[in-house]
């Protein structure tokens, strides 16, 4: 798709403004300098030299003005030739008592009148500099230096040669694909909805997390239609000076009626949008709200003037939207656009891999299973990073062991082969990390354990257990989540059976491992001492905010408390009997992943299966 081409219209409006402002500041140059350049010039002497012209009786007439002092002298000297001459006053109260003394004449300097010349400039430069001014302001187009007062800044796409994109450039999400196809059939095909009284929707809200795909959706939505596509950010309403939200919002709805039938696209609708029982100060939420009262009343007048316009907005906070927005009649489709399953993040990768040179060998169905989890724009990274280390390796291909180490990369950090640690400390990282892997073996719910390794990875990781999901997951049981919070708690609970002491490495272990369980607790309604209640109030923040606790009284927040201690210590007590019944195999793995850092593959898979699990009733 191509830019729109600037209304001829507002270029010369904006051409004029520029004049009129240029004379007014040409005629205000003149008025100031043209006296100055043109008019008599006085000479200049130091005041020191003017006392001494009036001690000596060499003046006949002073003019004292406040910036200037102008006197006669009684005749030419050798050394000034002239008869007039000027000094800068400086503070002395002396000076008339010094003139009356010599008798010297001195008034105050006469007040000059301009000529006819300055008074007409004095009536026209204001008006026009004041006229330009205000053309600069409002001028549009986007040219550089304007501040597009009351302007909407949309970018406006037509039908071009330029590159569009489709539906088949989307994928993984074919749900909302489907809600938005009804959309380009009514832009392409009305009579067939309307001959049987049918009215297409409004607006569409595209909600979901970030980087599923939402802009892209719409960008789709457009090229398919092949009708003008308004694309504009909802920070880019809100600017300087009040007002100027809710003007540009009517000039973008007034330039998308023209264009009918088109689209216009409000990315992040959440900064303009936010709910107004929110409160909040005045001035800046002030302006914020008129800007959303203007939208308001914008999308309610769509379609009594014959015009076909479509609002979509994106947003990944639908919880913070005002009702207002909403309701039927405005945005009247909510479509979630989410993270894809496996088949979806397979058709994703198929997209992006068409861009580079596979190996015969990668198998891109393995890659989709390893990546649960990831959005579009998280497989988009993958596969950029899986070529960059191909490049990086000289190879021409890019193959599965590129793409495992970029999960890698994503998912742990970079490797920090910098990062030299004393032999000690490699060896409690080695034990910690083992632990992990031997617990985890037994866990269900939790996927298989890919790799184990004492390599630094990221800001923080001296070594890490790589886990990754064998399928998607959306259910998990209590048993599930309870053998989760075991194999976080491995790795201490390894430090702790053989060097008899624990040390800092566990930090971020035991902080998910108190909040899964506080999930289960407060969210999930897992225990029983507390029953079936959730303590929690979800909001369904797609930005993965927690959640705001209820309030609850000193004796049930107590109780919450002993509940989430008692399922985390059950979990250590549970992670210390399979390493305590594996003890022989925790010091096996270790002393090999101590001699190659890294220990994966097969070697790994035939290590863990000789895992023991315990009598767990006894536990």
């Amino acid at each position: 798709m191509a830019v729109k081409q600037e209304d001829p219209k507002r270029s010369r409006a904006r051409l004029i403004g520029n004049i009129m402002l240029l004379v007014g500041a040409g005629l205000l140059m003149i008025n100031i300098f043209l006296p100055n350049l043109f008019g008599p010039q006085i000479p200049r002497v130091p005041y020191s030299f003017f006392i001494n012209q009036i001690e000596s009786h060499e003046i006949s007439k002073v003019f004292i003005g406040q910036d200037l002092i102008t006197y006669q002298v009684k005749g030419k000297t050798p050394e000034v030739p002239g008869d007039v001459l000027a000094t800068t006053p400086i503070f002395d109260l002396k000076l008339p008592e010094l003139l009356e003394q010599n008798a010297v004449e001195f008034a105050a300097a006469p007040v000059q009148k301009s000529g006819w010349f300055g008074t007409l400039l004095s009536w026209v430069i204001p008006p026009l500099i004041f006229v330009g001014i205000f053309q600069l302001f409002n001028r549009g187009g986007g040219a550089p230096g304007g501040l597009q007062i009351g302007k909407s800044k949309a970018k406006v796409y037509v039908e071009g040669d330029s590159p569009k994109v489709l539906f088949a450039d989307v994928a993984g999400v074919d749900e909302a694909k489907a809600e938005l196809v009804e959309i380009v059939e009514f832009l392409k095909t009305p009579e067939k909805y309307t001959r049987i009284g049918a009215k297409i929707p409004k607006g569409v809200l595209l909600v979901g997390p970030p980087g599923t795909g939402k802009t892209l959706m719409a960008k789709a939505v457009a090229g398919e239609a092949g009708v003008p596509f308004f694309s504009i950010s909802g920070s880019e309403f809100i600017e300087l000076f009040v007002g100027v939200g809710s003007s540009r919002v009517r000039d973008l709805f007034d330039q998308a009626k023209k264009q009918s039938p088109c689209i216009v696209f409000i990315d992040e609708l959440d900064a303009i949008g936010k709910s107004r029982s929110s409160g909040g100060f005045y001035g800046g939420n002030d302006e914020r709200e008129q800007t959303l009262n203007q939208l308001l009343t914008e999308m309610d007048g769509f379609g009594v003037d014959g015009t076909t316009v479509i609002v979509l907005a994106a947003t990944n906070r639908p919880e913070v939207l005002d009702a207002a927005l909403l309701r039927p009649g405005r945005f009247d489709r909510q479509v979630l656009v989410d993270r894809p399953d496996k088949s979806g993040r397979e058709a994703i990768l198929k997209i992006h891999a068409a861009k580079v040179v596979l190996d015969p060998s990668t198998d891109l169905k393995v890659i989709a299973t390893r990546t649960s989890g990831f959005a579009g724009a998280d497989l988009a990274n993958l596969v950029n990073e899986a070529t960059l280390l191909a490049a990086r390796a000289g190879r021409d291909t890019v193959k599965t062991e590129d793409f495992a180490e970029a999960i890698e990369r994503v998912v742990a950090g970079l490797e920090k082969k910098s990062r030299v640690l004393n032999e000690k400390e490699k060896k409690i990282v080695a034990y910690h990390e083992v632990g992990h892997a031997l617990v985890g073996a037994l866990a269900s719910g939790s996927g298989k354990v890919e790799k184990i390794s004492i390599v630094p990875r990221g800001m923080a990781a001296l070594g890490y257990t790589l886990q990754l999901p064998t399928e998607d997951r959306f259910l998990l049981s209590k048993e599930e989540l309870e053998s989760q919070i075991a194999t976080l708690l491995g790795g201490r609970s390894a430090e702790e059976l053989i060097f008899g002491s624990i040390t800092t490495g566990a930090s971020n272990d035991l902080q998910r491992a108190t909040d899964l369980a506080a999930q289960m607790v407060t969210s999930y309604g897992m225990s029983k001492v507390l029953g079936p209640l959730a303590y929690q109030q979800s909001k369904g923040d797609f930005l993965g905010g927690q959640s705001a606790s209820r309030t609850v009284s000193p004796a049930t927040a107590e109780a919450i408390d002993k509940e989430i201690k008692d399922i985390v210590e059950s979990a250590h007590e549970r992670a210390l009997a399979i390493l305590k019944l594996n003890l022989g195999l925790l010091e096996t793995i270790s002393e090999k992943l101590l001699e190659a850092e890294v220990i994966e593959g097969t070697n790994l898979d035939d290590l863990l299966a000789q895992v023991k699990a315990p009598d767990l009733a006894a536990v």
